[in-house]
């Protein structure tokens, strides 16, 4: 059988490397999309069934580009895994630069709507049609941290592209879901920790990061007929019910 491929967004380093890693070991044909071409390279390394494709998920010449490359390389694309993100800065809304909260807007709300659109784009077009996109969320998307107003705004925002995107893919055969990941410790979880140290806060529990990639994987290989629309995965003891 022909191995099944999937696009990353973010592949460099966290949720995005480690989910990288697990889909090449389980025989996928992977892009590796990020801006780090030296960190790209070195997940590929050794690996036939990896393509590097250095790019700025806010950049639509960029993004159409490695879309572009990953369809002449791979011939189809099955699965994204719109994974780019970013937190920005902690404060409450006064003390937000209006800079900074474009930043976090532009890769996380931009960044994923450039991606999902050029995914959609080609799974619309190839034959046999359709595909899935699976979102990267968080429990942000449902309740917030203290000081994280850029990116729970942001991560709202993903819950609404995950279901219009469900609803417009079905004549395609397009299907969408959303993971929503808890404290895996990734190096933005570790940030949050030093932060919340810093500040005197109670430290969170936190879970492997393998745990989500294993989760992605789970959505990305089931058949055309399902679909997660939803996953929560996270860290078991971390205050997620009754935060917020």
């Amino acid at each position: 059988m022909t191995a099944r491929t999937i696009l990353i967004t973010g592949a460099s380093s966290g949720i995005g490397r480690a989910t990288a890693e697990l889909f090449l070991a389980n025989g996928w044909r992977v892009g590796l999309l990020a801006r780090r071409a030296d960190l790209l390279d070195e997940i590929a390394a050794g690996h036939e069934g990896a393509l590097s494709l250095p790019a700025d998920v806010t950049d639509a010449g960029d993004v159409e580009a490695a879309f572009d490359a990953f369809m002449a390389w791979a011939g189809r694309l099955d699965v994204l895994f719109n994974n780019a993100g970013t937190f920005g800065p902690s404060g409450s809304i006064d003390e937000i630069d209006p800079a900074a909260w474009a930043q976090v807007l532009a890769v996380n709300v931009g960044g994923m709507f450039l991606a999902a659109r050029a995914a959609f784009a080609r799974m619309r077009r190839q034959d046999p049609q359709g595909g899935r996109i699976v979102n990267n969320g968080s429990l942000s998307a449902h309740v917030p941290r203290e000081g994280s107003v850029c990116y729970t705004t942001t991560k709202h925002a993903v819950t609404g592209l995950t279901k219009t995107l469900s609803l417009d893919g079905r004549p395609f055969g397009i299907a969408c879901g959303q993971i929503d990941i808890g404290n895996a410790r990734t190096a933005l979880v570790e940030d949050l920790t030093e932060r919340a140290r810093a500040e005197g806060r109670p430290v969170q529990p936190t879970m492997d990061v393998a745990h989500a990639a294993r989760a992605v994987l789970h959505m990305a290989d089931l058949p055309p007929e399902a679909n997660v629309q939803f996953m929560t995965v996270m860290a078991t003891t971390m205050p997620y019910i009754g935060r917020g």
